[in-house]
């Protein structure tokens, strides 16, 4: 979640003077990882309609509370953001529906979000992008039956999704690539433009990572939540100022279930994870924390893979697909003696 949510605050940075109230983020699948989506918009200040095709994954966000409410005609959808957006309410809508219909629709009517992204499963065609004008039995069905049927179906598809979202683009709108690919299969499909729109590594989480800001996260050994608390109030006490991480701290305990060990994430510079793990030995050498508690690191991160169309897209020297420095960081670390 909180990288989704550093990326709608960056982006409110960059184009609305970092205020994103009153403004709302358009996008598409509730998955895995689709489904931070409008809980992270919401705890960045912005509304969110979020399309998914499938209705059960909207009642399962709604009962862990990732997603506020749910419409089943798109005008009920546009109506509640109006209605929140008019009020300067940070709320999130999921909508019953197939991505690949709603984002043309939505140019068509000239409607204008003031952000658009997308996380369906597009990297698979087969299994995570339901096509055009199919309903979710016959998508299922034929999935099986005919394989190549419906992945031609999905990436022609793809391809239109991905006209509608530069279509956006052209008129002024704030779109970006969240890292599924979907921009490469309409190129594949014969749209040349499909790059038109930046991906979100490059867009807004870069100038992150070029300040040595990026995930910084532990779980408590203990398995007792109060030893999460305790930690998120040492971050606080280490990084005054830092009024968005503050509020990221705020809503995750509020509105974050804790899943196996209590854990926590927060994307903090490299000074700052430095002081923090020091502050965290000593919480446990002084009997503050019941256990220890486990440091780790996310993949999504300053010097870590090569993948040209995410994390190393549009490198400024060009090594969009040069590997150096995750080899590189496995054996310093692996040399300073970690596993």
């Amino acid at each position: 979640v909180q990288g989704t949510y550093e990326t709608f605050v960056e982006a409110g940075r960059q184009h609305y003077g970092g205020n994103l109230r009153g403004k709302w983020i358009l996008t598409g699948g509730l998955g895995g990882m689709g489904g931070a989506q409008p809980l992270a918009a919401v705890m960045a200040g912005a509304c969110c309609l979020a399309i998914e095709c499938d209705p059960d994954r909207i009642d399962f966000r709604l009962r862990t509370r990732y997603v506020d409410e749910r419409a089943d005609t798109l005008d009920e959808a546009l109506e509640k953001i109006e209605r929140w957006t008019r009020a300067g309410e940070a709320k999130s809508v999921g909508l019953v529906g197939n991505t690949a219909d709603i984002v043309p629709e939505l140019v068509r009517r000239g409607v204008r979000p003031d952000l658009v992204t997308d996380q369906t499963s597009a990297h698979d065609p087969l299994n995570g992008y339901l096509p055009k004008g199919w309903s979710l039995a016959e998508w299922r069905e034929k999935r099986t039956s005919d394989p190549k049927a419906v992945e031609k179906a999905a990436r022609a598809s793809m391809r239109e999704h991905v006209e509608a979202m530069v279509a956006f683009w052209n008129a002024g709108v704030p779109t970006l690539d969240y890292g599924n690919n979907i921009r490469q299969v309409a190129k594949e499909e014969g749209f040349e433009n499909a790059f038109a729109f930046p991906g979100f590594v490059p867009a807004y989480i870069r100038p992150l990572f070029c300040r040595g800001i990026g995930p910084f996260r532990w779980a408590a050994l203990s398995g007792d939540p109060e030893d999460i608390y305790k930690t998120d109030a040492k971050v606080r006490e280490l990084t005054p100022g830092n009024t968005h991480l503050h509020n990221w701290l705020d809503m995750a305990r509020e509105r974050i279930a804790f899943q196996g060990l209590p854990a926590r994430i927060c994307w903090v510079g490299l000074g700052d994870r430095h002081r923090l793990g020091l502050a965290f030995n000593e919480m446990v050498a002084k009997g503050e924390l019941k256990a220890p508690v486990v440091i780790g690191r996310d993949h999504l991160d300053s010097g870590s893979v090569a993948s040209p169309n995410r994390e190393t897209e549009s490198m400024k020297d060009g090594s969009d697909a040069v590997s150096d420095w995750p080899l590189l960081n496995a054996l310093l670390n692996t040399a300073s003696g970690a596993t």
